[in-house]
């Protein structure tokens, strides 16, 4: 399929732009332009592939499934109904790209890298995983703590028609939902440079929306896989707050950095042990998060854990405060507008219960 003349006006722009931000960074930049340039020359509309013969039954059902979800997300949601997600790309690839995340051995505070576009965000993107590994050996040269993780999805903030893409596609029903709805928020509203802001929001509205499509289209059995993985997706999330507590407590201490690192080693063991202890007696043995144990843990896997969920309780409430996703969305796009300080200030007036306190009761600075 030829890619439309648009698109390629686009990367070439967003080619300029990049390299004008320093020389130093051109071979990371054009990957990522060439990476994008061949995820959309991949990608053709998903009428086409439905009509195609030679495409097998079980893909069509999946990709027929993204239609509804995608009209959903327009109609009930109000989330852009644009092109994106009308298309669809076969990467024969575990994932659409590797985010290289890095964290100092004695902080859990991530390293950032700041882009012409998206600002700065606390991970790299590649499209070869040999690529991502090799800059993380680079970084773990340094003495910083690293995690190389698969991505199945990103959103382009709607400088492209984001595709629909084959290592998601066979995803559960309401998965599927979630990660459209997630992926399309990023085009409603986002902040340069503050990326717990944005995905904690982008986190509510897959939320809400998943409710919302659980509401019309789930049947008992769909409701009660949902239901088992919310559960599960808590219980992991308690798991990694609780033992992230632990690790900003040790390193805050007056211990020598010796100690420190020996303790360190302490929690992330004791951390590996209650996991296998909760996926046996809690999960029946379900193996979903083994991938994420499959590394050495360090501090880069703990790193962003708050950028996905710390705000999230303080999306709900004020989408409980706008009563509708339309004064929701335009809430949160005139936060996006404000000075970052004067952001989360702002945001952190609303309480987990949907009621707005007092600034002095709450204070939820950016971090």
């Amino acid at each position: 399929m030829k890619i439309k003349w648009q698109a390629v006006s686009a990367l070439t722009a967003l080619a300029a732009a990049l390299l004008l931000a320093g020389c130093a960074q051109v071979g990371y930049y054009m990957q990522a332009v060439e990476g994008q340039l061949s995820l959309l020359s991949e990608a053709r509309p998903i009428d086409d592939w439905l009509a195609d013969p030679r495409v097998e039954a079980k893909l069509k059902n999946r990709l027929a499934k993204v239609k509804e979800i995608r009209r959903f997300a327009a109609s009930e949601l109000g989330l852009p109904d644009n092109e994106s997600y009308k298309n669809y790309a076969d990467l024969k690839r575990s994932y659409v790209l590797w985010n290289v995340v890095a964290a100092p051995a004695l902080s859990l505070k991530p390293i950032h890298w700041c882009f012409p576009i998206a600002g700065c965000v606390n991970y790299r993107g590649y499209y070869n995983k040999r690529e991502a590994q090799a800059f993380a050996d680079e970084l773990r040269a340094q003495g910083l703590d690293v995690q190389v993780a698969g991505v199945p999805a990103y959103s382009t903030l709607g400088w492209f028609n984001d595709p629909v893409l084959s290592t998601f596609i066979q995803y559960p029903d309401a998965e599927l939902a979630r990660l459209v709805f997630h992926e399309l928020a990023h085009q409603v509203a986002y902040a340069k440079d503050d990326s717990r802001f944005n995905e904690s929001f982008a986190v509510a509205v897959e939320e809400v929306g998943v409710e919302k499509w659980m509401e019309k289209y789930g049947d008992e059995r769909m409701k009660k896989l949902f239901v088992d993985y919310t559960a599960r997706k808590h219980d992991f999330l308690a798991l990694l707050t609780k033992y992230r507590e632990q690790l900003m407590v040790n390193y805050a201490s007056d211990a020598s950095d010796d100690a420190k690192k020996a303790r360190k080693a302490e929690i992330f063991q004791a951390l590996k042990d209650e996991y296998k202890e909760v996926k046996a007696t809690k999960w029946g043995g379900y193996p979903g998060y083994d991938r994420w144990f499959s590394d050495p843990l360090s501090n880069a896997h703990l790193s962003t854990v708050s950028t996905y969920h710390d705000l999230v309780p303080r999306f709900r409430a004020l989408l409980s405060e706008e009563k509708d996703l339309p004064r929701f969305y335009d809430a949160v796009r005139r936060l996006s507008s404000l000075d970052k300080t004067v952001r989360h200030e702002q945001l952190a007036r609303f309480a987990a219960n949907g009621q707005t306190v007092a600034k002095s009761d709450t204070q939820l600075g950016p971090r």
